[in-house]
Protein backbone atom coordinates (compact mmCIF):
# COMPACT_ATOMS: atom_id res chain seq x y z
CA UNK A 1 0.00 0.00 0.00
CA UNK A 2 3.02 2.32 0.81
CA UNK A 3 4.66 1.79 -2.51
CA UNK A 4 1.28 1.96 -4.47
CA UNK A 5 0.25 5.21 -2.93
CA UNK A 6 3.54 6.83 -2.97
CA UNK A 7 3.90 8.66 0.19
CA UNK A 8 6.89 8.78 2.89
CA UNK A 9 6.75 8.16 6.46
CA UNK A 10 8.74 9.40 9.28
CA UNK A 11 8.84 8.68 12.94
CA UNK A 12 9.86 10.89 15.42
CA UNK A 13 10.93 9.85 18.84
CA UNK A 14 10.29 12.25 21.71
CA UNK A 15 13.23 11.73 24.69
CA UNK A 16 14.20 12.99 28.01
CA UNK A 17 16.76 11.04 29.91
CA UNK A 18 15.66 7.50 28.48
CA UNK A 19 18.74 5.86 28.08
CA UNK A 20 17.85 2.85 29.93
CA UNK A 21 15.14 1.93 26.91
CA UNK A 22 15.72 4.50 24.14
CA UNK A 23 18.44 1.87 22.74
CA UNK A 24 15.82 -1.05 22.72
CA UNK A 25 13.04 0.97 21.30
CA UNK A 26 15.01 2.36 18.17
CA UNK A 27 16.92 -0.53 17.36
CA UNK A 28 13.62 -2.88 17.28
CA UNK A 29 11.49 -0.39 15.01
CA UNK A 30 14.67 0.12 12.92
CA UNK A 31 15.83 -3.55 12.15
CA UNK A 32 12.28 -4.55 11.33
CA UNK A 33 10.62 -1.61 9.19
CA UNK A 34 13.98 0.22 7.68
CA UNK A 35 16.05 -3.29 7.88
CA UNK A 36 13.98 -5.60 6.91
CA UNK A 37 11.11 -4.19 5.26
CA UNK A 38 11.67 -0.58 3.76
CA UNK A 39 8.22 1.01 5.77
CA UNK A 40 9.72 3.74 7.66
CA UNK A 41 11.95 6.23 5.44
CA UNK A 42 13.48 8.04 8.79
CA UNK A 43 13.57 7.83 12.08
CA UNK A 44 14.57 11.10 13.69
CA UNK A 45 15.24 11.46 18.21
CA UNK A 46 13.32 14.86 19.28
CA UNK A 47 15.69 15.26 22.49
CA UNK A 48 14.77 17.64 25.46
CA UNK A 49 18.11 17.78 26.32
CA UNK A 50 18.63 15.07 28.15
CA UNK A 51 21.74 14.89 30.30
CA UNK A 52 22.48 10.80 30.39
CA UNK A 53 23.38 9.13 27.12
CA UNK A 54 20.00 9.67 25.62
CA UNK A 55 21.54 10.96 22.42
CA UNK A 56 24.45 9.18 22.40
CA UNK A 57 22.82 5.97 22.01
CA UNK A 58 20.45 6.67 19.13
CA UNK A 59 23.27 8.67 17.39
CA UNK A 60 25.17 4.75 17.74
CA UNK A 61 22.45 3.30 16.22
CA UNK A 62 22.67 6.03 13.42
CA UNK A 63 19.73 7.58 14.17
CA UNK A 64 19.95 11.90 13.63
CA UNK A 65 19.33 13.37 17.09
CA UNK A 66 17.81 17.43 17.49
CA UNK A 67 17.43 18.87 20.44
CA UNK A 68 14.63 20.55 20.46
CA UNK A 69 15.96 23.64 22.15
CA UNK A 70 17.77 24.48 19.43
CA UNK A 71 15.48 23.91 16.49
CA UNK A 72 13.67 27.21 15.12
CA UNK A 73 15.85 29.29 17.81
CA UNK A 74 13.93 32.31 16.94
CA UNK A 75 11.18 31.60 18.63
CA UNK A 76 12.43 30.62 21.67
CA UNK A 77 13.13 27.60 23.43
CA UNK A 78 10.28 26.10 25.76
CA UNK A 79 10.14 23.06 28.34
CA UNK A 80 7.68 20.12 27.20
CA UNK A 81 7.13 17.15 25.12
CA UNK A 82 4.55 19.11 23.37
CA UNK A 83 7.57 21.70 21.77
CA UNK A 84 9.54 18.30 20.86
CA UNK A 85 6.76 17.27 18.79
CA UNK A 86 5.79 20.58 17.38
CA UNK A 87 9.22 20.85 15.83
CA UNK A 88 9.37 17.11 15.12
CA UNK A 89 7.08 19.04 12.42
CA UNK A 90 10.01 20.99 11.02
CA UNK A 91 12.62 17.85 11.20
CA UNK A 92 10.92 15.18 9.37
CA UNK A 93 10.20 15.10 5.97
CA UNK A 94 7.34 12.57 5.39
CA UNK A 95 3.99 12.86 4.17
CA UNK A 96 2.68 10.37 7.26
CA UNK A 97 4.61 11.40 10.75
CA UNK A 98 3.94 9.18 13.80
CA UNK A 99 5.06 9.86 17.09
CA UNK A 100 5.61 7.38 20.03
CA UNK A 101 7.16 7.31 23.30
CA UNK A 102 11.35 6.42 24.45
CA UNK A 103 10.34 4.56 27.80
CA UNK A 104 8.51 1.68 26.12
CA UNK A 105 9.56 -1.29 27.76
CA UNK A 106 7.87 -3.99 25.99
CA UNK A 107 8.56 -2.41 22.73
CA UNK A 108 7.46 -4.07 19.60
CA UNK A 109 7.02 -3.02 16.02
CA UNK A 110 3.27 -2.87 15.98
CA UNK A 111 3.42 0.20 17.77
CA UNK A 112 4.49 2.04 15.04
CA UNK A 113 3.30 -0.28 12.06
CA UNK A 114 -0.23 -0.36 14.15
CA UNK A 115 -0.62 3.02 13.00
CA UNK A 116 0.61 3.04 9.92
CA UNK A 117 -1.62 0.78 9.19
CA UNK A 118 -5.18 2.72 9.18
CA UNK A 119 -3.85 5.45 7.36
CA UNK A 120 -2.25 3.46 4.49
CA UNK A 121 -5.92 1.33 4.18
CA UNK A 122 -8.39 4.11 4.76
CA UNK A 123 -7.67 7.89 3.07
CA UNK A 124 -10.61 9.35 5.16
CA UNK A 125 -8.63 8.88 7.82
CA UNK A 126 -6.35 11.55 8.94
CA UNK A 127 -5.11 11.02 12.94
CA UNK A 128 -4.96 7.50 14.67
CA UNK A 129 -4.51 7.24 18.26
CA UNK A 130 -3.09 3.68 19.77
CA UNK A 131 -4.41 2.09 22.91
CA UNK A 132 -3.91 -0.63 25.09
CA UNK A 133 -4.03 -2.47 28.41
CA UNK A 134 -1.61 -0.71 30.96
CA UNK A 135 -0.73 -2.56 34.15
CA UNK A 136 0.83 -1.08 37.02
CA UNK A 137 3.52 -2.11 39.51
CA UNK A 138 1.76 -1.58 42.96
CA UNK A 139 4.08 -3.18 45.49
CA UNK A 140 5.27 -6.53 44.21
CA UNK A 141 1.99 -7.22 42.53
CA UNK A 142 0.92 -6.23 38.75
CA UNK A 143 -2.56 -4.80 38.08
CA UNK A 144 -3.42 -6.04 34.66
CA UNK A 145 -5.42 -2.16 33.98
CA UNK A 146 -4.20 0.11 36.85
CA UNK A 147 -1.99 2.37 34.44
CA UNK A 148 -3.30 5.30 33.04
CA UNK A 149 -4.54 7.38 35.73
CA UNK A 150 -4.65 10.62 34.73
CA UNK A 151 -6.55 9.36 31.90
CA UNK A 152 -8.89 8.17 34.47
CA UNK A 153 -8.99 10.78 36.91
CA UNK A 154 -8.52 13.84 34.96
CA UNK A 155 -8.72 13.09 30.97
CA UNK A 156 -11.95 10.77 30.44
CA UNK A 157 -13.93 12.61 33.03
CA UNK A 158 -13.38 16.34 31.07
CA UNK A 159 -13.96 14.75 27.69
CA UNK A 160 -17.11 13.33 29.04
CA UNK A 161 -18.16 16.50 30.57
CA UNK A 162 -17.27 19.09 27.56
CA UNK A 163 -16.41 16.68 24.21
CA UNK A 164 -18.72 13.59 24.88
CA UNK A 165 -17.77 12.67 21.03
CA UNK A 166 -14.71 11.63 22.18
CA UNK A 167 -15.44 9.53 25.61
CA UNK A 168 -15.08 6.74 23.44
CA UNK A 169 -11.00 7.09 23.06
CA UNK A 170 -9.58 3.99 25.33
CA UNK A 171 -6.51 5.83 25.81
CA UNK A 172 -6.82 9.51 25.13
CA UNK A 173 -3.38 10.73 26.49
CA UNK A 174 -1.50 7.58 25.08
CA UNK A 175 1.44 8.80 23.22
CA UNK A 176 1.90 6.84 20.38
CA UNK A 177 -0.16 8.35 17.80
CA UNK A 178 0.29 9.84 14.21
CA UNK A 179 -1.30 11.07 11.06
CA UNK A 180 -0.74 12.67 7.70
CA UNK A 181 1.27 16.40 7.66
CA UNK A 182 -1.02 18.27 5.97
CA UNK A 183 -3.30 17.84 8.68
CA UNK A 184 -0.74 18.10 11.31
CA UNK A 185 0.58 20.96 9.78
CA UNK A 186 -2.77 23.09 10.53
CA UNK A 187 -3.12 22.17 14.37
CA UNK A 188 -1.66 23.86 17.19
CA UNK A 189 0.72 22.17 19.62
CA UNK A 190 0.24 22.70 23.64
CA UNK A 191 3.97 23.33 24.93
CA UNK A 192 3.37 20.54 27.35
CA UNK A 193 1.31 17.27 28.21
CA UNK A 194 -1.56 18.84 27.21
CA UNK A 195 -0.40 18.29 23.49
CA UNK A 196 -2.17 14.77 23.20
CA UNK A 197 -5.41 16.13 24.41
CA UNK A 198 -5.21 19.24 22.41
CA UNK A 199 -4.49 17.24 19.60
CA UNK A 200 -7.33 14.92 20.05
CA UNK A 201 -10.15 18.03 19.89
CA UNK A 202 -8.90 20.25 17.60
CA UNK A 203 -9.20 17.04 15.57
CA UNK A 204 -12.25 16.78 16.36
CA UNK A 205 -13.50 20.40 16.04
CA UNK A 206 -11.65 21.24 12.72
CA UNK A 207 -12.13 17.68 10.87
CA UNK A 208 -14.28 15.88 12.93
CA UNK A 209 -15.21 12.47 14.62
CA UNK A 210 -14.97 10.56 11.38
CA UNK A 211 -11.22 11.73 10.53
CA UNK A 212 -10.04 10.29 13.70
CA UNK A 213 -9.20 6.19 14.38
CA UNK A 214 -8.05 3.90 17.33
CA UNK A 215 -5.79 0.88 16.93
CA UNK A 216 -5.29 -1.60 19.45
CA UNK A 217 -1.35 -2.37 20.31
CA UNK A 218 -2.21 -4.53 22.84
CA UNK A 219 -0.43 -3.88 26.04
CA UNK A 220 2.20 -1.26 26.84
CA UNK A 221 4.74 -1.62 29.70
CA UNK A 222 6.58 1.28 31.14
CA UNK A 223 7.98 2.94 33.96
CA UNK A 224 4.88 4.91 35.88
CA UNK A 225 5.58 8.06 37.17
CA UNK A 226 5.34 9.20 41.16
CA UNK A 227 1.89 10.85 42.17
CA UNK A 228 3.15 14.55 42.22
CA UNK A 229 4.45 14.29 38.65
CA UNK A 230 0.88 13.09 37.74
CA UNK A 231 -0.37 16.06 39.58
CA UNK A 232 1.12 18.31 37.72
CA UNK A 233 0.47 16.80 34.47
CA UNK A 234 -3.37 17.16 35.28
CA UNK A 235 -2.50 21.01 35.99
CA UNK A 236 -1.11 21.12 32.49
CA UNK A 237 -4.47 19.03 31.10
CA UNK A 238 -7.06 20.92 32.58
CA UNK A 239 -5.49 24.17 31.60
CA UNK A 240 -5.39 22.91 27.83
CA UNK A 241 -8.70 21.42 28.09
CA UNK A 242 -9.98 25.05 29.54
CA UNK A 243 -8.64 26.52 26.68
CA UNK A 244 -10.27 25.11 23.92
CA UNK A 245 -13.51 25.12 25.73
CA UNK A 246 -12.71 29.20 25.44
CA UNK A 247 -12.52 28.75 22.12
CA UNK A 248 -15.75 26.55 21.37
CA UNK A 249 -18.03 29.27 23.38
CA UNK A 250 -16.05 32.59 22.46
CA UNK A 251 -14.95 33.45 26.28
CA UNK A 252 -11.79 33.70 28.35
CA UNK A 253 -11.36 31.93 31.45
CA UNK A 254 -7.61 31.10 31.62
CA UNK A 255 -6.81 34.86 31.95
CA UNK A 256 -8.29 35.36 35.18
CA UNK A 257 -7.53 31.85 37.09
CA UNK A 258 -4.20 31.19 38.85
CA UNK A 259 -0.91 28.97 37.38
CA UNK A 260 0.97 28.12 39.97
CA UNK A 261 0.73 25.04 42.00
CA UNK A 262 0.69 24.65 45.49
CA UNK A 263 3.19 21.76 46.48
CA UNK A 264 2.43 20.09 49.46
CA UNK A 265 5.83 18.95 51.13
CA UNK A 266 6.48 17.30 54.64
CA UNK A 267 9.76 17.55 56.42
CA UNK A 268 11.25 17.75 59.64
CA UNK A 269 7.84 17.24 61.40
CA UNK A 270 6.52 20.22 59.25
CA UNK A 271 3.87 20.49 56.29
CA UNK A 272 4.64 23.54 54.33
CA UNK A 273 4.37 24.59 50.07
CA UNK A 274 6.24 24.77 47.95
CA UNK A 275 4.94 26.85 45.02
CA UNK A 276 5.82 25.91 41.39
CA UNK A 277 4.64 27.65 38.50
CA UNK A 278 2.25 25.45 35.51
CA UNK A 279 1.45 27.08 32.50
CA UNK A 280 0.51 25.23 29.48
CA UNK A 281 1.28 27.45 26.63
CA UNK A 282 0.39 26.84 23.27
CA UNK A 283 2.38 27.13 19.48
CA UNK A 284 0.60 28.14 16.59
CA UNK A 285 0.01 25.85 13.22
CA UNK A 286 3.45 24.63 12.24
CA UNK A 287 1.95 26.07 8.34
CA UNK A 288 2.13 29.60 9.38
CA UNK A 289 5.63 29.60 9.82
CA UNK A 290 7.40 31.14 7.05
CA UNK A 291 10.64 28.72 7.75
CA UNK A 292 7.98 25.96 7.44
CA UNK A 293 6.16 27.10 4.26
CA UNK A 294 9.76 27.57 2.63
CA UNK A 295 10.18 23.78 3.13
CA UNK A 296 6.62 22.93 1.96
CA UNK A 297 5.31 25.88 -0.06
CA UNK A 298 1.74 25.89 -0.59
Amino acid sequence: MKRKQGVTISLALPSLNEEATVGNVIHTVKSALMDEYPILDEIVLMDSNSTDRTRQIARDLGVPVYIHQEILPQYGARRGKGEALWKSLYTTRGDILVWIDTDIVNIHPRFVYGLIGPLLANPKLQFVKGFYRRPIKVGQHIQAGGGGRVTELTARPLLNLFYPELSGLIQPLSGEYGGRRKTLERLPFSSGYGVEIGLLIDMLENFGLDTIAQVDLRKRVHHNQPLESLSKMSFAIIQTVIRKVEWRFGRNILEEVNKTMKLIRYQSSRFFLEVEEIVETERPPMIELPEYRELYPL
